[in-house]
């Protein structure tokens, strides 16, 4: 039986100084399906959904609802047509309760009528199946709780189209699954669900439909049950791509990186790190598992010189060249570098703390040797060429070298950093997600980069979100555990429920290295 049209979008057109993000889209959201919107980092898929979300409006095409045209200028307007959207970035007020947040913003007459808020969240939930306290304060709340809460928002506001961007990039398999049952529920129902993800897998297990952007252009869609990985690869890109993620054999690992008995508190005096103990080996990539919160930019942090640590662990770095031990902890990371430690850190915070948003591509490139300079004007000569092969291999959308990294997509944001801390040819490499929100391609290009650094002899330390990638291109898996080692796995043997069991779940006395 044939599905009824819910949205269809005619010769949308957005651009964005020079040329056009979405040029000419004209593509379909039916009733009672969910479908996954994939496309490259920069080819428009976030904007195309912006439009339908109210964020932005078109500069040409028009908008249907059902049978009739929907002139969206803000997110109130798409609410009023049925249409949700739940972005990365959570928009939840952290000190109001749920019930708070999801009255926030809503015109009534009179007071606060909390029990009523209350009470129709709770029938939302009964009915698709959530877990949401009204009564519970954000703060509390895990990031599966957050996102929750989110979709449970739009619901409550009368959504019956609902938009997620990458909806499980900070949750565990066994939250993922969670959330993926609920959103059949909810199809089942007959609500319309997109999806803006680049995990594949994810797509083939729940979509009904994939529709693909290259470029800012609709290329067509498939249903996912007449299509592979490969496949939609290729429709992504314009060409056959290989899926396969290479871990090539250590040769002559010897250890690079020994962190003992670390432990660190945040600023309010929360335990971040207790007791976690492990060594980095050249030539070989340690992967980092854990729960979103569970101490892994801490631990990175703390191993850059970015972050205060408590008396009594030690992180100790030994020279591949003479083998001399040099204590490194405590140190910032100017002391590290003069130490003739090549240390690169490319860290989850990109404009925050890797990059500096104002300035161009060729200008963050040279943050990283400015003390360098000679005279009082640096040479920007070497920068710019840097950022030009940066672009070129990493292949970064971006209108011009000079346009200030701000403007650029977040995985194009992410290319840059990375690149510039690979031209460092370090000794240990530090990245922290380094593929969140970077299409499938992109991604294997960074996958093969890190390679090529372990076969370089350096120590690679990677937390990475998606398990099936870390089974796939780790030699070793550390597992944190609410800021402990709950296990060390052999990458090789290592199974997907070994890693998620440890991520949920902490041995008494937690796990050693070597375990």
């Amino acid at each position: 039986m044939e599905q009824k049209c819910a949205v269809r979008m005619q010769g949308i057109t957005k651009s964005f100084g020079k040329g056009p993000v979405n040029d000419k889209i004209t593509m379909e959201i039916r009733k009672g399906e969910i479908l996954s919107l994939l496309g490259e980092n920069g080819s428009g898929k976030t904007t195309l959904m912006n439009m339908l979300s109210g964020i932005y409006y078109p500069d040409e095409g028009q908008i249907f609802i059902g049978d009739e045209e929907a002139i969206i200028r803000d997110p109130k307007d798409a609410y009023e047509w049925g249409i949700g959207m739940v972005h990365q970035h959570f928009k939840l007020v952290d000190v109001f309760t749920a019930a708070e947040n999801v009255a926030l913003g809503l015109t009534s007459r009179g007071t606060f009528d909390r029990k009523g808020v209350s009470e129709k969240i709770r029938e939302i939930c009964s009915q698709y199946g959530f877990d949401v306290d009204p009564d519970q304060k954000v703060y509390n709340m895990s990031v599966s709780q957050k996102q929750t809460l989110e979709i449970v928002k739009t619901l409550y506001r009368g959504a019956n189209i609902l938009i997620l961007d990458e909806p499980t990039a900070v949750l565990t398999p066994a939250e993922t699954q969670k959330l993926f049952d609920v959103l059949r529920n909810m199809r089942a129902e007959g609500k319309s669900i997109v999806i803006i993800t680049h995990k594949l897998h994810e797509v083939l297990s729940l979509a009904d439909r994939v529709a693909v952007l290259r470029k800012g252009v609709y290329v067509g869609d498939v249903m996912t049950k007449d299509t592979d990985a490969a496949k939609l690869t290729a429709m992504m890109v314009g060409r056959d791509v290989s899926m396969n993620i290479d871990r090539p054999e250590p040769v002559n690992p010897q250890p690079r990186l020994k962190v003992e008995h670390l432990n660190c508190f945040s600023p309010e005096g929360l335990q971040m790190l207790k007791d976690v103990s492990f060594t980095a080996m050249s030539g070989e990539i340690l992967g980092i598992a854990g729960i979103s919160g569970s101490g892994q930019k801490e631990l990175l942090e703390a191993v850059a010189g970015l972050q205060r640590v408590e008396e009594g662990g030690t992180i100790t770095y030994i020279d591949p060249k003479t083998g001399e031990n040099e204590a490194i902890i405590g140190k910032k990371p100017r002391e590290i570098r003069d130490l003739g430690i090549v240390l690169s850190f490319v860290p989850e915070d990109r404009l925050g703390m890797g990059l500096v948003g104002s300035m161009d591509i060729a200008e963050n490139m040279m943050l990283k040797t400015y003390n360098d300079k000679r005279g009082f004007f640096p040479d920007r000569r070497p920068a710019a060429k840097l950022a030009d092969d940066v672009i070129r291999e990493l292949q970064v959308v971006t209108p011009k070298g000079s346009t200030p990294v701000r403007k650029l997509s977040g995985g194009n944001v992410q290319k840059v950093l990375l690149g510039r801390e690979l031209s460092a040819n370090p000794t240990v490499l530090m990245a922290a997600y380094a593929v969140r929100g970077l299409d499938v391609n992109t991604s294997l290009t960074i996958y093969r980069l890190l390679n090529e650094q372990k076969q370089a002899g350096a120590a690679v330390i990677y937390v990475g979100e998606d398990l099936d990638v870390l089974l796939e291109l780790c030699d070793r898996i550390l597992v944190l555990c609410s800021g402990q080692v709950s296990a060390i796995l052999d990458g090789k043997t290592a199974t997907k429920e070994q890693v998620g069991y440890a991520m949920t779940y902490l041995e008494e006395g937690g796990a050693k290295d070597g375990e």
